[in-house]
């Protein structure tokens, strides 16, 4: 029948869509439900793919302004266009949601729009606009996403008072702007806009940038920021936010206990997401959603329904697209009768900031806190030729083993590439390469991922041989 389907996946994000190609390409009949105009949610339209647009159109900026005479290039003079900017921002996100919809046909996958709702566990209710259709399916998918947190007591008024949804679609090039949070969104904002010439100003609460990952990180990441002259307040709590006369104005108590105001073009409230259920009517089946508004899944992800399984950012763990991915191939697969499996320690986590800062397994301070002993390599991007070659000499690589087995316990990374190369350490982890064989193994040269090999020869005992 024409509305009748093996698996309806809600939510066309980055979980949503794979877990849909996945199940397509197992041969069942699949439909998704996107309540946007386009398919990709959160992370293509107004996440991932814009802001990472974004921060390389302001790393070749400020590179031009910064180091093109170093290397020889003399351009006049550098100037901004902002539309330009923006708009080329506006291009690529089109260019992913077409391959999106090119996918989708592809794989013979049925595109509802509109927002769907159960009836019951088998029947899913789509509206749009004044219409409304029926979907009959055997099994569901929610991939519904997460947005915006805020503050208690801070209202977002999108126009001074704004998300990271809407600092990525300005009109306007902001002279100033305060953003509340320190963590990847707020620190890959903050690059963005004082890139350009933008004031910036970061107020975190927690006494460390990008407070969840290893220590050493944020304090390097903040080194990297300031020379950016981005202000940075640490251990800072805000207490009100307000849009006055056309500016945003915050007063928060700093690390001192001393209380202050401040005012700018702009306030960016990027103190993390939470999950996106609303509208579900989740009631109808008998789902209940945490305090935090997550839904509980057992190991196969599988919500109290046994036939309705729940992936990505409504689900617990780190609100990551490629954890989203993984979570949706895995549920496709579940349905089919495989055995499939996600190594949650091993899903990396990256800000995409310059130097980039990737990140997977143990932090130092969750083995010291574990009383688990280990041995440290660290190399610094400053003694790694490559790194000389392309002026870029900030950052580390520093790499956790067993002291026992050799085992990899964690890698840490702030430096060029950082994205890509933490890529090799989920490989080595993943099939438990030692720290001494990753560290015998040819690595071309000259590479970034060199300084991986250094690190590797220092934790296992051998000694790195270009420091």
């Amino acid at each position: 029948m024409e509305n009748t389907y093996d698996i309806v996946v809600i939510g066309s994000g980055p979980g949503g869509y794979t877990a849909a190609i996945r199940a397509a390409q197992l041969n069942y009949r699949v439909a998704i439900i996107e309540k946007y105009a386009t398919l990709g949610g959160t992370c293509t339209n107004v996440g991932c793919i814009p802001a990472k647009a974004l921060l390389d159109s302001s790393e070749h900026f400020h590179k031009a302004q910064q180091q093109f005479n170093t290397h020889g290039i003399r351009t006049g003079g550098i100037s901004l266009d902002f539309v330009q900017f923006m708009k080329r921002k506006v291009d690529v996100v089109k260019q992913n949601t077409n391959g999106l919809n090119f996918l989708m046909k592809k794989n013979k996958i049925d595109v509802h729009q509109g927002t769907g709702s159960f009836i019951d566990p088998f029947h899913i209710r789509i509206r749009k606009d004044d219409s409304e259709t029926i979907l009959e399916t055997t099994y569901c998918i929610i991939a519904t996403g997460s947005k915006p947190s805020s503050l208690p007591g801070v209202v977002v008024d999108k126009q001074r008072v704004i998300t990271s949804t809407e600092v990525l679609s300005l009109t306007e090039f902001p002279k100033s702007m305060i953003i509340i949070g320190g963590g990847v969104i707020g620190v890959e904002l903050a690059s963005v806009y004082a890139r350009l010439g933008t004031t910036v100003t970061i107020i975190e609460y927690a006494d460390s940038l990008i407070p969840a990952m290893d220590r050493e990180l944020g304090a390097a990441l903040a080194r990297s920021l300031r020379k950016l002259s981005i202000t940075i307040q640490l251990n800072s709590r805000v207490r009100e936010v307000t849009n006055l006369n056309g500016e945003a104005v915050v007063s928060f108590i700093n690390s001192e206990g001393v209380d202050h105001q401040i005012r700018a073009d702009y306030c960016v409230v990027a103190v993390g997401r939470k999950a996106f259920t609303d509208g579900l009517n989740l009631e109808a089946v008998g789902i209940e959603v945490s305090r935090n508004g997550r839904i509980s899944v057992n190991k196969q992800l599988q919500t109290a329904v046994p036939t309705i399984y729940a992936i990505g950012d409504v689900i617990e763990g780190p609100m990551l697209a490629h954890k989203a991915e993984e979570e949706g191939t895995f549920v496709a697969e579940v349905i089919n009768g495989q055995k499939p499996h996600i190594k949650y320690e091993l899903i990396p986590n990256v800000v995409y900031t310059w130097p980039e800062v990737a990140s997977v397994g143990s932090t130092e301070e969750r083995l010291k806190a574990s009383d688990l002993p280990y041995r440290v390599g660290k190399f610094p991007y400053s003694a790694s030729a490559r790194a000389r070659a392309s002026m870029d000499v900030d950052g580390f690589v520093k790499v956790l083993t067993d002291p026992t087995y050799g085992e990899i316990l964690g890698v840490h990374i702030i430096g060029p590439r950082a994205a890509d190369v933490i890529a090799q350490v989920v490989v080595a982890m993943e099939y438990e390469v030692t720290d001494y064989e990753i560290g015998r193994i040819s690595y071309a040269h000259p590479t970034y991922s060199e300084a991986l090999k250094e690190a590797y020869l220092q934790a296992s005992g051998q000694g790195a041989i270009n420091i």
